[in-house]
């Protein structure tokens, strides 16, 4: 199960990791917790559409059904509202009624049922500080966090109103937008003479003073590189098809840094790290 806060997270973080589990055979389920209702339109095409506009939410989810069907994978709402990113200086309050302002509780128990009904051994969502710090990222994390303890707690989330309880058995944050990859790309962009969208990037972790994290796990899925490209495609008003995530060229992707980086949160069954495989300890202990 793959926790993410809005349509268009699952196609960038960890879409071929995903990808290659359903070639596997492996049942994956994309928990979406907002609409997306609040999200700018950020391909430059389509900005100033009447329609899209107007109807931001229903195109999102049309979005949402293409790249769920490029990915193999199944794909449930939370049914929250999106809490948009709040800009400026002072920033502006959060409006009423998102899903930054639930109460973590009770926003969590929506989760908890997912968790119950699907029965996942494996669930991967954001760290604490949300990937970056959107309120709906960081209210991802929160609600993940209190739902993998909860879904099998019966006192905390009665199995009469969430479902048999369940023990998903490993928790992983994702962390494909580390530093290692991106200083690799950039540095092999470089040494063949092409441009390197990254070097923005970089200058911001400067300046952000990003604490480096742990990249405990690997999953070689280079093959699946494409499909991740067409899913995050799929969503149209969110991604520039002709923008900075597609002026890598894929060979170079491949020969440089094949692989989907995730950080092991928890674990209730032995593994030894670094890890190749999301499942490392549970197919050991099938």
């Amino acid at each position: 199960m793959a926790v993410h806060a809005h349509p268009d997270d699952e196609s960038s973080k960890g879409a071929a990791t995903m990808a290659k589990y359903v070639s596997e055979g492996v049942d994956v389920l994309v928990v979406t917790c907002t609409g997306g209702e609040r999200g700018s339109i950020l391909n430059p095409k389509l900005q100033g559409d009447a329609y899209i506009e107007k109807n931001i939410h229903e195109v999102r989810k049309k979005e949402m059904e293409e790249a769920r069907e490029i990915l193999g994978v199944q794909q449930e709402w939370l049914g929250f509202v999106d809490s948009g990113l709040p800009e400026g200086d002072p920033l502006p309050p959060l409006p009423e009624g998102c899903f930054a302002l639930e109460d973590p509780q009770l926003a969590a128990g929506r989760l908890v049922a997912k968790i119950r009904a699907f029965r996942p051994q494996v669930i991967t969502t954001y760290d604490e500080n949300g990937g970056y710090p959107h309120p709906d990222h960081i209210m991802t994390h929160t609600i993940s966090m209190i739902a993998f303890d909860g879904a099998a707690d019966a006192e905390a989330f009665p199995e009469d109103e969430f479902g048999p309880v369940w023990t998903p058995q490993k928790l992983y944050y994702n962390q494909g937008f580390n530093r290692p990859r991106t200083v690799a790309l950039h540095e092999a962009l470089l040494a063949r003479g092409l441009e390197s969208p990254y070097g923005e990037w970089l200058e911001r972790w400067k300046e952000f003073e990003r604490v480096e994290r742990t990249l405990t796990t690997h999953i070689p899925c280079d093959e699946f590189f494409e499909i991740r490209d067409k899913a995050l495609i799929a969503h149209a008003t969110q991604i520039d098809p002709e923008g900075g995530w597609f002026r890598v060229p894929m060979e170079i992707q491949r020969e440089v840094w094949p692989t989907e980086e995730y950080e092991l949160a928890k674990s209730l069954v032995d593994t030894s790290l670094p890890e190749s495989d999301l499942f490392a300890g549970i197919r050991d202990n099938a």
